[in-house]
């Protein structure tokens, strides 16, 4: 009992000599009366966020290690998953060289499907199933490295139900209590950042939306960064993927604080992967939004510029290390049901046989509107977003900030020519409801955008959208 009041006594001195700036500050989240008892309970908002991600190995031809890592790890059985157009090409190459080199025995599944759906997830997960897996390798972009994380999760819990760890309301939302096997994930796009998370998105096609799967337990063990794949993405597949970096920045940045987000876990365990802007993800977003600002155009408009597509891959890190524990929002929610509602547009430099709008253009064609709408919870930080993004600011109010950081994103579309809204990938005004409906299951992000909204509200996001220019 002594030493208990020793402990407490030191952190309440520790509390008074603190630095009193909010970035250092630790007083909002310190909760200790004179017993030393726990009083996070019966709070309403949540007081502690909690930093995870990947291990990140970055480096030119890095990709060579990846044999030596999986003998370290003593993996004797090895499935690498990658997608058809990439089973080809020499990001997938450079993995089986060096696992070949070093004797490590593995199987290749490439039945990844670009933009996956609970179908796709499914058929990875049943392969897995019927082997004996020890390790896994991710090779490609979002959807394949999603897709390795669920068929690693269900590998390790056989008898789990598909929904049992899928977000609620959609599924049940299960916290995941058994380790998984290691993973390792070489990204060859860069913009979803899955290489950092514990995040797996897919199309849910009963409800045209996509939802996911969110635990810290999915991400990968060693996020193994080569700026050299990025090399081989086409020009729209650079531009959409930079998309995804810039509103993963700017949807973390201008998240909910964590310290408002509701309600307050009775576990920790519970604690959601997406907790609300912190202290910590914002120095992240906001460097992944300088970069961004700098050699996103570049990195589209040269595919062979190689500082500028290495510094977009990094920009994807840093993002996924953002929104990773900070979470997005509403660009995010509202995208899900635009991919998942696409009746005929398939995207320019994307090999597929089925209409698909890429993740990074539905995310971003809602942005100018999104964030017009949010500003005037945080104008601060739109206004700061806005300005690292090149718009002059000196003499812009306060009430302005949306509307501000919104010409700066309707300008860099246009720059980079992208689709002139919602309309021009196939959807008109009666679509509008099907959206909306679509966007309200998406609880997991929606409730993290720092200004709440109704449905009609959203129904005016998604009209604003219709049109950009």
């Amino acid at each position: 009992m002594a030493a208990r009041d020793r402990v407490t006594h030191l952190l309440r001195q520790l509390v008074v000599q603190a630095c009193r700036c909010p970035a250092h500050s630790s007083t909002h989240s310190v909760h200790i009366n004179q017993s030393g008892a726990d009083l996070s309970f019966g709070r309403k908002t949540d007081f502690a966020f909690e930093m995870a991600c990947s291990n990140v190995r970055y480096g030119k031809g890095v990709t060579r290690e990846i044999g030596m890592d999986m003998q370290n790890m003593g993996a004797q059985n090895v499935c690498l998953m990658t997608d058809r157009n990439l089973s080809r090409l020499p990001p997938v190459t450079a993995v089986l060289d060096s696992l070949l080199r070093h004797g490590v025995k593995y199987e290749c599944y490439d039945g990844v499907r670009v933009e996956p759906t609970d179908n796709s997830f499914k058929e990875a997960i049943d392969f897995v199933k019927k082997r004996n897996f020890d390790a896994y390798v991710a090779v490609g972009g979002g959807s394949v490295i999603d897709t390795c994380k669920a068929a690693n999760l269900y590998a390790c819990h056989p008898e789990a139900d598909f929904l049992d760890f899928v977000n609620a309301p959609v599924g049940k939302g299960k916290p995941v209590t058994q380790p998984l096997k290691p993973l390792i994930a070489v990204p060859t796009t860069a913009g979803t950042g899955s290489e950092t998370t514990g995040v797996a998105i897919f199309d849910f096609e009963y409800l045209k939306a996509k939802t996911g799967i969110a635990s810290r337990s999915l991400k990968p063990t060693l996020a193994m960064v080569d700026p050299l794949h990025t090399l081989h993405m086409p020009d729209r597949v650079a531009a959409n993927s930079g998309f995804d970096v810039l509103c993963h920045a700017l949807e973390s940045y201008t998240a909910l604080p964590y310290n408002k987000r509701s309600p307050c876990p009775t576990n920790p365990i519970t604690r959601p992967a997406y907790q609300g802007s912190n202290p910590i993800s914002d120095v992240w977003a906001r460097h992944a939004l300088c970069i961004v600002a700098k050699y996103l155009k570049r990195a589209v408009c040269n595919p062979d510029d190689v500082e500028a597509r290495s510094s977009m891959h990094l920009a994807s890190v840093f993002a996924g290390i953002g929104f990773g524990n900070a979470g997005v929002h509403l660009c995010h929610g509202m995208s899900y049901p635009i991919s998942g509602n696409i009746k005929t547009h398939k995207a320019q430099g994307y090999n597929v046989d089925h209409p698909l709008v890429p993740h990074g253009l539905s995310v971003v064609l809602t942005s100018p509107a999104v964030f017009a709408f949010t500003a005037c919870m945080c104008p601060e930080r739109h206004l700061e977003a806005a300005e690292i993004l090149g718009a002059d600011i000196r003499n812009v109010k306060r009430e302005d900030a949306g509307r501000v950081l919104s010409d700066v994103l309707r300008k860099l579309l246009y720059d980079l020519e992208v689709e002139d809204g919602l309309c021009e990938i196939g959807y008109s005004k009666e679509d509008i409801p099907e959206l909306v409906k679509g966007t309200i299951p998406q609880e997991r992000v929606t409730k993290l955008a720092p200004r709440s909204h109704t449905e009609e509200d959203l129904t005016c996001l998604f009209e604003a959208s219709m049109k950009l220019y």
